[in-house]
């Protein structure tokens, strides 16, 4: 039985397939209007490469965008929000952070961008208290049934519920719901407490906000994706990847589309980790650039970070739901270099996409790009994009460079050309200092993976700019996200806020910690039982997250086996402190930690895809590889004749000294002078400096 992998971008699709026969590569422009009609025409177009039916799929594990691209295009739902009566500007208040503290200037999305209009936020009568979750003042359901006749009157249809306390007492954001669906039948719902049932209110408002604004277009899409893989044959269970790694269910991320938020980027950073495994290397920071965007993380060790639920936000916005650790910059293969009103000189974050696209592409696009300047410094070939697939015009690359930058500048097109790749690459050096530098990892200490297609054409400069022993380019760097969805487990996570302190804490309290334990695992069991999981095949994993008394934020620690006691609760508290001291540097022994959620994290382990080794070297010249020579430009400002060579026929021990290009049907990598690329046992090739 075949599997596909699926990830969807701004500018291609790319798709992998796994079966019998092998492992195939497949790669097709996105349709921006409508992404499942690209999806469904990938997954038959692989199918027919493969030479199966569409039938055989056994299953489709998709990364997607769409979540992610409404809350950059500021195009989502408009929401309508039920709260506590006196809380109805939490979401605008936040919690009063200035984006910038020396600036009188600034955005504050959260202000600017409201998911939630002032407007459309009604307060109704409703009372919990801590720390118990006792109701003092009952819910007025008639306040709700007008909140509801509101929001018809004004077409609204996707309604989030939002109470204080209710990560104590839910009781009346549930029976809001109830009365919410019978006066709007086919509203979009979504509960506070479902989606974030931990303390802080802005961030679960938020998050609960961000689930309705998103929700009825993410759902839609996945049922809609659903339904024509369907009509097309292919009667496989889809699994959508989610922020933090895992996958899930297209039902269950309906439901929840903020945990599909970081969808396509995970799936590249789950895909850099296994490529980094395969090379023997533990340190990685991988760079996915693709035609839009350039996302960047830092793999210490080959361990996958998860973020900080402090420093999730998206577009602004802070959502609490674990995402792996990354930074996403405006910068790609169609990212548009421009001259301000000022002058001055930019590329990015604005993006050409794939329609128009890049000048080159000859679909009525006119501004230059950094896949125009890749050809204009003969570093891309017109003739082999996608293989010969995609033909390029590179007299219009030369045209809008010339015209949009060189003559305004009053320098040569070459000059021009250049400038455009050291500015985007710049930029992304200053991501992965922030990824990397800012937060004490040494770059020296680790090896740049480049890939998305536009990926291994900057690997080296950015190796440069950032130090880094060398550059590691997968075995297909354009479809290394897509290759990552097949490399993933499935993954459900609940939470319960349990806050109690532990060094005081008697039976009572051990009681209330174990019954959550208890509930939250047999959350999890049921959506593993949903996937038809054996018992005996799922992992369930509970963690403590704790803080010391008083502080802001907390951190993971680890639960002891089998039900807190007072002889136990310490493996809490040393956990805490072990890693309060690994993350800060300083621990306090002997002071009070408090217990404040208890995460619930559900697993199984899926077939991962495996990955042939390719035939060692012979001893034979690395002509038999060779295609063709032209001249090529590089950083230095040099053009040298450059060999272009296939390197699907490289074998494994074969070296390519610099200037070189490798060329294959997904990617093209670039070897400058002084480098030497080296072809490793899986057809994955690392890049190091002559001599090194």
């Amino acid at each position: 039985m075949a599997r596909i992998g699926v990830d969807v971008g701004g500018t291609n699709t790319d798709l992998v397939l796994e079966c019998t026969k092998g492992v195939f590569y497949h790669k097709v422009p996105t349709t921006l209007k409508n992404q499942s009609i690209g999806v469904v025409e990938g997954v038959q177009g692989i199918c027919r490469k493969a030479g199966i039916d569409t039938t055989d799929v056994e299953m489709i594990v998709h990364g997607t965008t769409t979540a992610t691209n409404i809350t950059i295009e500021h195009n989502g739902s408009e929401c309508g929000m039920i709260t506590t009566h006196g809380f109805r500007d939490i979401l605008h208040i936040g919690r009063h952070k200035r984006p910038y503290n020396f600036s009188l200037h600034f955005d504050v999305p959260w202000q600017s961008q409201p998911l939630v209009k002032r407007r459309n936020r009604i307060a109704v009568r409703e009372r919990i208290l801590p720390p118990t979750g006792e109701i003092v003042e009952p819910l007025d359901e008639q306040a709700v049934r007008e909140a509801c006749a509101l929001f018809r009157k004004r077409g609204i249809n996707s309604i989030v519920i939002g109470f204080m306390f209710a990560f104590l007492n839910d009781a009346h954001e549930r029976r809001a719901k109830e009365i919410v669906l019978e006066e709007l039948p086919g509203a979009y719902v979504t509960l506070s407490s479902e989606v974030a049932n931990v303390m802080r209110e802005y961030e679960r408002f938020s998050t609960a906000a961000m689930n309705s604004y998103v929700g009825p277009k993410t759902a839609f899409y996945l049922r809609d994706l659903d339904s024509r893989l369907r009509e097309a044959g292919v009667t496989s269970k889809l699994r959508i990847m989610q922020s933090n790694g895992g996958v899930s269910t297209v039902d269950a991320c309906a439901k929840r589309p903020v945990r599909i938020l970081m969808s396509g980027p995970a799936g590249g950073v789950i895909g850099g980790a296994s490529e980094g495994e395969m090379a023997g290397v533990p340190n990685i920071i991988t760079v996915d650039i693709g035609g839009t965007s350039a996302d960047i993380s830092t793999i210490p060790g080959g361990v996958v970070k998860i973020m900080n639920p402090r420093d999730t936000y998206v577009s602004g916005h802070p959502v609490l739901t674990p995402m792996i650790d990354l930074v996403t910059i405006g910068a790609g293969g169609g990212s548009v270099a421009y001259l301000d009103e000022a002058g001055a000189f930019h590329v990015g974050p604005r993006s050409a996409g794939s329609e128009p696209g890049p000048a080159c592409y000859g679909r009525g696009g006119t501004e230059p790009t950094v896949t125009d300047a890749q050809i204009v410094l003969g570093r891309l070939d017109p003739d082999m994009a996608l293989g010969g697939d995609l033909k390029l015009d590179a007299a219009l690359s030369h045209k809008a460079i010339e015209e949009k930058i060189a003559k305004p500048l009053g320098m040569t097109v070459k000059e021009a050309a250049l400038g455009v790749l050291k500015i985007i690459n710049s930029n992304m050096a200053l991501a992965i200092r922030s990824n990397s530098v800012a937060r004490g990892i040494d770059p020296r200490e680790f090896s740049i993976m480049p890939f998305g297609g536009a990926g291994p054409l900057h690997g080296v400069a950015l190796a440069e700019a950032m130090a880094c022993r060398d550059v590691i380019v997968p075995v297909a760097p354009g479809i290394t996200a897509a290759v990552g969805l097949l490399k993933t487990d499935l993954q459900y996570e609940y939470t319960e806020a349990v806050i109690v302190e532990l060094m005081k804490a008697g039976p009572a309290e051990f009681a209330r910690i174990n019954a959550a334990v208890a509930t939250l695992q047999g959350r999890v069991q049921a959506e593993l039982d949903n996937d038809d999981i054996p018992r005996d095949q799922q992992r369930i994993t509970v963690v403590a997250e704790c803080r010391y008394h008083g502080q802001g934020f907390e951190l993971r620690a680890a639960m002891p086996d089998g039900p807190v006691t007072d002889a136990n609760r310490h493996v809490i508290t040393d956990s805490f402190h072990d890693q309060h001291q690994l993350d800060y540097g300083y621990s306090y022994r002997t002071a009070e930690v408090e217990l404040i959620t208890i995460r619930a994290i559900g697993s199984a382990s899926v077939r991962r895809i495996e990955i042939p080794t390719i035939a060692a070297t012979d001893g034979s010249s690395i002509d038999r590889a060779l295609m063709f020579v032209r001249t090529t430009t590089f950083d230095d400002g040099r053009t040298l004749e450059t060999p272009r060579y296939d390197r699907t026929k490289l074998l494994a021990g074969d070296r390519v000294p610099g200037p070189a290009i490798l060329h294959q049907h997904n990617a093209t990598t670039l070897v400058p002078p002084g480098w030497v690329a080296e072809t490793l046992d899986y057809g994955n090739t690392r890049i190091h400096r002559i001599g090194a």
